[in-house]
């Protein structure tokens, strides 16, 4: 069976102590293993980081630039390839692999234009023969911490801006599917990247343990679950570093009366759906206004959603997957039972699908609960998978209430004709992401990506004009050379 290892300092290792399996979702069979970095492997990996740093940190911006160039271009050349890795070991559909690497390559453009954005600020004479300027230098050794569901994508959200600002980077991917990270890292040290600028180990809580806490590492990003997110705060925090660690989600979409019904439901089916409902920005409760716009809402979504494909990723008329493990699958269908023994509608149950050939794989179909409130647990929490749920409620300011009182505010949208009702909507939603009838409001590369309340530990969000800001320290300078000949007397006052 294939073992994946660790890169470190340029070169594929294995640390096989211990290892873990990487099943395939769609199959349920285990198809490969992937080694756990020790204790001595991470700190190798740091200690190549730190060994790289001063040569990388002294290469001109324009340098650096020019590997992300040769980088996107290989991340396009292998796109296929990537794309099946994705799908074997997350079980996305080849249409929704593409999409996320796409939006991973975006970031790599980004990181691309590190002379124009690392340029720095100038004032010339702030005070008599006085210039002062502002840079913006790297940190050193940073980490990022990254989750199964955007195996590709989250990655680059971090690593291309923090090398392109002249830090050296240590990854610690998800051990559920680490060839498609470990792939795309190989292809950056193609592009020209030395030996030592990016590393990647392998592992659990051992391997991230000895990220927060050793002081080689200046700062750590993070994606994933909030109760982990806030882990990682903490204890980086703790231990003296720079932390941005983005959490879970509950993402509300109100309907409003007079939106349009038909393109809501199409919007809302993709939203809840795509990717098996695994990803922090997913719509996973829709907020209708009004029951007669929630009886046309339900009717209309329980017949758009008869013709809904599951199945393996190796097919592409599929619509979605399967979700990563059979113990998330359980926890899916335990959210579902908790729904209908607290009285909900399971309008389409989406339990236990039969799909041919496939048995085994960790296959939810798509499900919709009808008369959920904000008491019942399966409203509370994130369920993370392709379950939709519906609320009723009486006004629009009900709704945005609903939405204000959770304690996650990643991502919300409204489905509307009224330009001042949203207006309203995003002027005073408590939520970090907003979309007006745009279900998946997710940044663009040249925006940065976050949400508000327990769905983001720290300051800066991720990716875009923030991740430069994560990724170095401003240093003001203020610089003054006398005149010839001209002898100044003591000043006690403070400068002005």
């Amino acid at each position: 069976m294939t073992m994946i290892g660790h890169l470190i300092d340029g070169v594929m290792r294995e640390d096989a102590a211990r290892t873990q399996d990487v099943f395939n979702p769609s199959t349920g069979a285990a198809s490969k293993q992937v080694a756990l970095a020790s204790v001595e492997t991470v700190e190798e990996a740091i200690a190549a980081a730190q060994r790289a740093f001063p040569a990388w940190r002294n290469t001109p911006p324009a340098k650096r630039a020019q590997v992300m160039y040769r980088f996107k271009a290989l991340l396009e050349e292998h796109a296929d390839k990537i794309c099946e890795m994705i799908g074997e070991e997350h079980g996305k559909i080849a249409h929704d692999a593409a999409g996320e690497l796409q939006r991973g390559i975006e970031c790599v453009e980004y990181a691309c234009g590190a002379p124009e954005l690392l340029k720095g600020e100038h004032s010339r004479n702030v005070g008599p023969g006085i210039d002062s300027w502002s840079e913006f230098q790297a940190l050193g050794v940073v980490a990022g911490i990254t989750p199964f569901n955007f195996p590709a994508m989250v990655p680059l959200w971090m690593y291309p801006m923090a090398i392109a600002c002249g830090n050296t980077f240590v990854l610690k991917p998800s051990e559920r599917d680490p060839s498609s990270t470990m792939f795309i890292a190989e292809l950056l040290q193609e592009a020209g990247l030395p030996n030592g600028v990016i590393n990647v180990v392998n592992g659990d809580k051992e391997a991230v343990d000895v990220l927060l806490s050793d002081e080689r590492v200046k700062a750590v990003s993070f994606v994933g679950s909030t109760p982990i997110a806030e882990y990682i705060y903490s204890t980086a925090n703790a231990n003296g570093k720079r932390c941005q660690a983005l959490g879970g989600a509950k993402n509300h979409a109100i309907v409003m009366p007079d939106a349009d019904m038909d393109n809501a439901v199409n919007q809302l089916l993709g939203a809840a759906f795509g990717s098996s409902g695994e990803r922090c920005m997913a719509l996973s409760v829709a907020v209708a206004v009004g029951d007669e716009a929630a009886d046309t809402l339900v009717a209309k979504l329980e017949e758009a959603m008869k013709p809904l494909k599951v199945g393996a990723y190796s097919d592409r008329s599929n619509d979605f997957g399967p979700v990563i493990t059979r113990a998330h699958q359980q926890k899916v269908n335990g959210y579902i039972d908790s729904a209908e023994a607290d009285g909900c509608k399971i309008v389409v149950d989406g339990r236990n699908p039969q799909v041919e050939g496939f048995e085994d794989g960790f296959f939810v179909g798509a499900t919709l609960i009808d008369n959920v409130t904000p008491e019942m647990v399966s409203y509370k929490e994130e369920i993370f998978g392709p379950v939709l749920q519906v609320v009723r409620a009486n006004s629009m300011e009900e709704a945005m209430q609903l939405i204000n009182d959770h304690e996650y505010g990643n991502g919300t949208c409204i489905f509307t004709r009224d330009g001042e009702a949203a207006r309203y909507f995003s002027d005073h939603i408590q939520v970090g992401m907003v979309g007006i009838n745009v279900p998946l409001p997710v940044p663009v590369a040249y925006h940065s990506f976050g949400g508000w309340k327990r769905s983001l530990f720290g300051d800066l969000h991720a990716y875009g004009p923030d991740a430069v800001r994560f990724y170095t320290k401003r240093k003001t300078i203020t610089q003054r050379w006398p005149s010839s000949g001209v002898r100044e007397g003591v000043s006690f006052s403070f400068p002005s």
